[in-house]
């Protein structure tokens, strides 16, 4: 859909297509936690600078402050993995460039499956939802390992 504004130019409507609520960016310092609003034209990256989207599975990197979930978990025995993606796409300058993030689950939605399912399942399911949403938005250019 597209509307005049005036000005003899015309602004595209996007349609909304998912709401990724927390995804997390690695960085030097900290991690830094974002949203992704995937529409039908771009995230922050359009659609047709996207060359290739990646889903990948590993381990987590624990940190100092991250000891006492480690020891919890391993104490019950739990090991989970984290689903990541790797985005290459084109900026404006026509150059390659990558992001990494990965995916993690709100406690609204962690919480009540917990009880039925296991923290690997929970997080597997919460990736692959998150992958059919990419998917859609960019058909040819998903690959999952």
């Amino acid at each position: 859909m597209m509307c005049e504004t005036g000005e003899g130019s015309y602004v595209v409507h996007e349609r909304r297509m998912a709401l990724v609520h927390r995804v997390i960016v690695p960085d030097k310092g900290y991690p830094k936690e974002y949203a992704i609003l995937v529409t039908d034209r771009r995230i922050a990256v359009p659609h047709e600078a996207v060359v290739s989207l990646v889903m990948t599975k590993g381990e987590p990197n624990f940190r100092l402050r991250d000891l006492f979930v480690w020891l919890t978990m391993r104490r019950q025995g739990h090991k989970f993995h984290v689903y990541g993606f790797e985005m290459d796409y084109r900026d404006s300058a026509d150059q390659e460039t990558k992001i990494r993030f990965c995916m993690v689950p709100l406690g609204l939605y962690f919480k009540p499956r917990r009880q039925t399912q296991t923290r690997e399942g929970i997080l597997r399911e919460y990736a692959m939802d998150a992958l059919q949403i990419f998917q859609k938005a960019f058909p040819n250019r998903i690959i999952s390992s």
